[in-house]
């Protein structure tokens, strides 16, 4: 997820409608609220929780340049992949 500024967070949840919407809505204090982190430019789907928390860690780890690489790989216009979920 992301902000206007392109501030960047990595999550993960097993519910990525009701996550995005908490942070659409700062329900969630901490580093999404205090950056305004609404927009979800990227996102990956397992069944495979310890898949997920691994995957979460390697791109965490990454470089920045490396993380853009990876959004911009499929959302190269960072489009706010969640605009219509909530309608």
């Amino acid at each position: 997820m992301t902000n206007n500024s392109k501030t960047l967070y990595t999550g993960m949840t097993n519910d990525l409608t009701r996550r995005v919407y908490e942070h659409k809505q700062k329900l969630i204090p901490g580093f999404t609220q205090k950056y305004n982190i609404t927009k979800l430019v990227y996102f990956e789907e397992t069944s495979d929780v310890n898949a997920a928390i691994v995957r979460e860690k390697q791109i965490k780890g990454w470089l920045r340049t490396k993380k853009i690489t990876l959004i911009e790989s499929v959302n190269p216009d960072w489009k706010d992949l969640s605009t219509k979920w909530y309608e």
